[in-house]
């Protein structure tokens, strides 16, 4: 049967940052396990062996650490781990998966799951939504941090160190200007670059680009011309053709030459001959009246016919020359106006665009010879202005160099105030504060800000991760955590073994301080001191037991009781006498008064 632990830590903070609940299925020694945690300090202990870092190996699976089918549980087909998290609205995890468009709600819980399968196939999913691992791994960094005997993270990064240093003793306004200064200084040496390159090429093509806008400044092209002469010289050549047709056609009427008579001579000629079929008296008219009447009749018809075939000859010849004379045609304004189209065609295809671009292209060109022409007083203006901005940029990132310098002694004096009671009062902690090369700064100033450690005297101080032991380390990162609490998103630490070679007041003064961490985040503790484990708001038991013929972890939460009893087991060993239970009770109610 699946069990589900709450515990009776403090509830946390509206807007706080926590691990709510743990699901872990199949993964080792443990088949079914769901923790359902609140804020405060939570101490897990157990017997060596008895599955307490099976347990954070799970966790860590949920964070994106590598798998390996080992950790699937044997007989089973896959290992499961779900870990929910309360995160505030603000937190920047939700700004990673707005990113990757995966949708995520402030109000409602932030899962992370991994499934393992037996075969070693990993698989990940954030709020029900398959990721790859390295996205898993980024969310969970912002979420979680364990310090443990063999792995560190967080503050052994010293890419963090710069903003965990500002974040404990520098004004936001002070690193925000530098970023303004610098952002304004790099806008300002980009546009420079370009003005530069511009100028360089705009020489380069000086003599063409002279040519091309001479060449077409007396083109001046106009937007929509060419449609406007193509409409003109359709209009102009069909006025030619009507001219021509109305030409010919007078051509036709009027005679081609001396010899050959036009139409209109050929009708009078016609009519002449006609009228002398006509009687010209009275006596040769009578001598043949009966015989002549039909004849004169037909012919004084043919004499009308042609007396109307002239007057409507007469009016075709004037209806055509006024008409010619309406439709002159101007075979100038035409040549002029293929002349004007056909130039224009050229240029635009010798440059490969539209002629309706020909104007745009002449004042992009101009401008680049205005440019050419202008280009060194507008380089030296934006010369000066650059360098204003370099300077601005110094004086700012070297303001912001001396605040850091005095928050770094300030947090030296901070951490080492933690370190004594801790067994590390021989170390030193520093803050290695180095100027960067000018090709180094960035929006974060001018220097590389690395916490440091020397362990001992007279050893060399170098970085966090590669000078102190794991449990000198562990404690350290305690120190740091104490002194830079609030300072960082990350919402749940969790120590493994923190208190590792130590014991008696060392071990109560890491528990004070796990305590004390505790009132700004969530901390969970695996520990085998009674000291540390007195110090929590809640206990955890890790235990293994047989069912079924098989080897299982398991975890309980503890009452008063059951704590007590816990805590006598870690001062006395396997046998628990009264006196260590005395002893237990002395450590709770210690802790409990304070």
């Amino acid at each position: 049967m699946p069990s589900f632990l709450s515990f009776g830590c403090k509830p946390g903070k509206p807007d706080a940052i926590m691990l709510t609940s743990l699901s872990i299925r199949d993964v080792v020694l443990i088949e079914t396990l769901d923790l359902s945690l609140h804020a405060g300090f939570t101490a897990l202990t157990g017997e060596t062996g008895a599955g307490k870092s099976i347990l954070l190996d799970s966790l860590g699976l949920a964070m994106g650490d590598r798998a390996s089918a080992g950790l699937v549980r044997a007989g089973a087909p896959e290992a499961r781990v779900t870990a929910s998290f309360d995160v505030a609205a603000s937190h920047e995890a939700f700004g990673i998966l707005q990113e990757q468009d995966i949708p995520a709600e402030a109000q409602e819980p932030l899962v992370l799951r991994r499934v393992i399968s037996k075969e070693g196939r990993s698989r990940a999913w954030i709020n029900d939504q398959p990721v790859g691992i390295t996205l898993l791994r980024r969310v969970a960094a912002t979420l979680i941090e364990i310090q443990g005997q063999h792995e560190q993270m967080g503050l052994a990064d010293s890419s963090t160190h710069r903003g965990l240093l500002d974040a404990y003793g520098v004004k936001p306004s002070l690193v925000n200007s530098v970023s303004g200064a610098f952002d304004r200084w790099q806008t300002l040496r980009s546009e420079l670059a370009n003005a530069h390159r511009a100028l360089e090429e705009a020489a380069r093509e000086e003599e063409w680009l002279r040519h091309t806008v001479d060449e077409l400044t007396a083109l001046a092209p106009q937007p929509g011309e060419e449609e406007e002469l193509a409409q003109q010289r359709h209009a102009l050549q069909q006025a030619e053709r009507r001219g021509e047709a109305i030409a010919a056609a007078l051509s036709e009427l009027t005679p081609k030459d001396r010899r050959s008579p036009g139409p209109a001579a050929a009708l009078r000629g016609a009519t002449r001959a006609l009228l002398r079929l006509v009687p010209t008296n009275a006596s040769a008219a009578s001598a043949s009246s009966a015989e002549a009447e039909p004849l004169e009749a037909r012919t004084t018809e043919a004499l009308t016919a042609l007396e109307n075939a002239e007057n409507a000859l007469a009016e075709a010849e004037n209806l055509l020359s006024r008409l010619a004379a309406d439709t002159e045609a101007n075979p100038r304004l035409l040549e002029d106006t293929e002349e004007r189209l056909f130039a224009l065609r050229t240029v635009a295809r010798k440059h490969s665009i539209a002629v309706d671009d020909l104007a745009d292209l002449l004042t992009r060109l101009s401008g680049r010879l205005t440019a050419l022409e202008n280009g060194t007083a507008a380089l030296e203006s934006l010369k000066v202005a650059t360098e204003e901005a370099r300077v601005t940029y110094i004086q700012k990132a070297e303001a912001l160099h001396e605040a850091r310098t005095k928050a770094a002694r300030k947090m030296e004096q901070a951490v080492t105030a933690e370190l004594k009671p801790i067994k590390l009062e021989k170390a030193r902690f520093l803050v290695d504060i180095k100027q960067l090369p000018a090709e180094q700064w960035s929006r974060q100033g001018i220097e590389q800000v690395i916490f440091l450690i020397a362990a001992n005297p007279g050893q060399p101080a170098g970085p966090l991760a590669k000078v102190a032991s794991g449990g000198e380390l562990s404690r350290l990162m305690l120190a740091l955590k104490l002194v830079l609490a609030g300072q960082s998103g990350i919402g749940t630490l969790i120590f493994d073994e923190i208190d590792a070679g130590v014991g008696g007041a060392t071990a109560a003064a890491i528990g004070e301080r796990l305590h004390r961490l505790a009132q700004n985040v969530q901390v969970l503790a695996v520990t085998h001191s009674p000291q540390v484990a007195a110090s929590a708001d809640a206990h955890l038991r890790i235990g293994k037991l047989t069912r079924n013929g098989q080897t299982v972890t398991h975890a309980t939460p503890l009452t008063d009781t059951e704590r007590n009893e816990e805590i006598a087991r870690m001062l006395a060993g396997d046998t628990v006498t009264d006196a260590a239970r005395a002893a237990a009770a002395s450590l709770l109610g210690y802790e409990n008064n304070a």
